[in-house]
């Protein structure tokens, strides 16, 4: 069910208003331009908790392939698996809250949702602000954008938690994640139940008492396209971490340096350290393995 976006976007297709998004300034609204904004009171998301992945069925509404938009078609990719992209992110507001996404939800600006092209409709990625390293995961429900270049929307609060809101686009990461594999690769408080297992894997200890690192286990707190970015965020979590924070750096398809904190093995000390993280620099670190 596209008939809402696309309804929305041929009503404007003639203004350029309509095709020039809020990236120009601050002070324009969101991934639409024209007509669209923020709530009309500010929010703090700072708490507000990223969508958790979980295993759903395709459905028939939203997943329409091909498609056509403003005389441009396209083909949905057959799963969302291994989808990796770089480019730049908007975002959308109150023009569409309320109103019927592509797969016949109900748009909150609140929610952690996103519009993407050709993704399937349910899908769930991680997307990372590679201006500073901050990373929301969000679920896709909605179709677009379909204008400007920009490779997704997210929703109001999604972009907020990103930190470009105000300046309505971002250049971003975007990185699928597979429902199937997302406990396992994931930080989570140990359940009583549990702890037998937790015990079993936590380091041992050496006779001054400090944990002996057994595995290749990180925490990945960045990724930037500035090098320099990297460093001083890595220089200012070594001063309150007490593992080692190294920058990883990548070169295809374009330079990255990734940001990790670790290795830690213990469970425990993971969910700690992810929790201090978050407190105190505001992070979405994430689990990596190496």
């Amino acid at each position: 069910m596209l008939k809402t976006r696309v309804a929305f976007y041929g009503a404007f297709l003639a203004s350029m208003l309509m095709l020039h998004g809020c990236g120009s300034n601050s002070n324009s609204g969101g991934g639409y331009g024209y007509g669209d904004g923020p709530p009309p009171k500010d929010i703090d998301v700072r708490n507000l908790p990223d969508a958790v992945p979980k295993v759903e069925p395709i459905t028939k509404a939203g997943n329409k392939s091909p498609y056509t938009v403003l005389g441009n078609t396209y083909q949905l990719l057959p799963t969302s698996r291994g989808y990796s992209e770089r480019g730049v992110a908007s975002w959308y507001g109150n023009k569409f809250h309320g109103r019927k996404t592509s797969n016949g939800e109900t748009y909150s600006m609140y929610s952690m949702t996103a519009a993407h092209k050709t993704l399937p409709i349910p899908s769930y990625v991680r997307v990372t602000n590679l201006e500073n390293g901050r990373s929301v995961i969000v679920r896709v429900n909605d179709r677009g954008p379909f204008h400007g270049g920009r490779i997704i929307d997210l929703s109001y609060a999604a972009a907020k938690k990103l930190d470009y809101s105000a300046k309505g686009t971002a250049t971003v990461e975007v990185v699928a994640i597979d429902p199937r594999d997302y406990q396992k690769n994931s930080v989570e408080q140990p359940r009583i139940n549990e702890t037998p297992v937790v015990a079993a894997i936590q380091s041992p200890v050496t006779d001054v008492g400090v944990d002996k690192p057994l595995g290749n286990t990180y925490l990945q707190v960045g990724a930037f396209s500035s090098q320099s970015a990297a460093t001083n965020l890595s220089e200012r979590l070594q001063s309150i971490s007490e593992y080692p924070v190294v920058v990883r750096q990548l070169q295809e398809p374009a330079p990255l340096f990734k940001v990790l904190v670790g290795p830690v093995k213990d469970q425990l000390k993971l969910f700690d350290l992810r929790n201090m993280l978050k407190q105190a620099e505001n992070l979405s670190p994430f689990v990596v393995y190496e």
